[in-house]
């Protein structure tokens, strides 16, 4: 029975492994000045990062049409496809959920939408863990149990440089209610289940990353690890050689996509990890 898996660029899975795996992923799309892209089209994010603290107007995000997601999935089923597992960023703070929900319809329970309650790799070691077990041959029923497992088990936090383009976003209520020198504010935050909690606000960067390395220390014994940074790979690099993390996998460094670096702000850092 052939099993295909479709996620949207806000995963964050690097290209290697996206072939590796067969893994479709429709991209979200990024509005700057009046134009649109498709996330990973047009603008680089090395590029978008660096233009983001100048432009005049925010940019903004949305999610794929439902027709996008409609011609996907009838493709991979006209190729063959048994069922499709599509596993997308959390319902409360993105629409790609719901356009996906609403573009399985059309094809009964041959298309499974799954809300990962997460973003970055906290979403795509999900689609990942649910590609490999679709190489080695695993029932739809026992990969739909891997994948609500890991999901209970992926941490994903980050150190933002400032506050101020969480809080512009409008999707976190505690961002909006700030008030006060949010300049020299930089949260640490913690993603799960949908849900973006503040674990701390320091004044230096020095402080954050020193949180980052606690949240890390206190999951005990990992399976997977990314560093995500939003155009800051040499501190990301650092992290990495400072944490020294021993692993099955190799971990992962990622510059996170522009649609979710639209609402967390250039130079964060971050780590994304599934506990064992």
């Amino acid at each position: 029975m052939k099993i295909s898996l479709v996620t949207d660029s806000t995963a964050d899975i690097p290209e290697e492994l996206r072939l590796q795996h067969s893994i479709e992923v429709i991209p979200a799309i990024l509005n700057i000045g009046g134009k649109s892209y498709e996330d990973g089209k047009g603008i680089s994010r090395e590029e978008f990062y660096e233009r983001l603290p100048n432009l005049s107007v925010p940019p903004t995000t949305s999610a794929p049409s439902v027709g996008s997601f409609q011609e996907r999935y009838e493709r991979l089923l006209d190729a063959g496809a048994a069922h499709i597992l599509s596993i997308h960023p959390p319902d409360r703070l993105s629409g790609i959920f719901n356009a996906a929900r609403l573009a399985a319809e059309q094809f009964g329970p041959r298309v499974h939408v799954l809300d990962s309650g997460q973003l970055s790799l906290g979403l795509g070691f999900q689609v990942l863990a649910a590609a490999e077990a679709v190489a080695r041959g695993i029932s739809l029923e026992d990969i739909l149990g891997l994948v609500e497992s890991v999901k209970g088990r992926v941490r994903v936090v980050a150190l933002l440089d400032t506050i101020l383009y969480l809080r512009r976003s409008g999707r976190v209520s505690w961002a909006k209610a700030m008030i006060g020198d949010l300049f020299n504010i930089r949260p640490v935050i913690e993603l799960r289940f949908g849900i973006i909690k503040r674990l701390a606000q320091v004044r230096t960067r020095s402080q954050g990353i020193l949180r980052l390395s606690e949240a890390l220390n206190s999951w005990g014994p990992l399976e997977r690890l990314a560093i995500l940074h939003t155009n800051a790979e040499t501190a990301a690099r650092q992290l990495l050689e400072d944490l020294k993390p021993k692993l099955p996998t190799p971990p992962l460094v990622v510059n996170v996509t522009t649609v979710i670096g639209t609402h967390t702000g250039p130079n964060g850092l971050g780590l994304a990890a599934v506990k064992a």
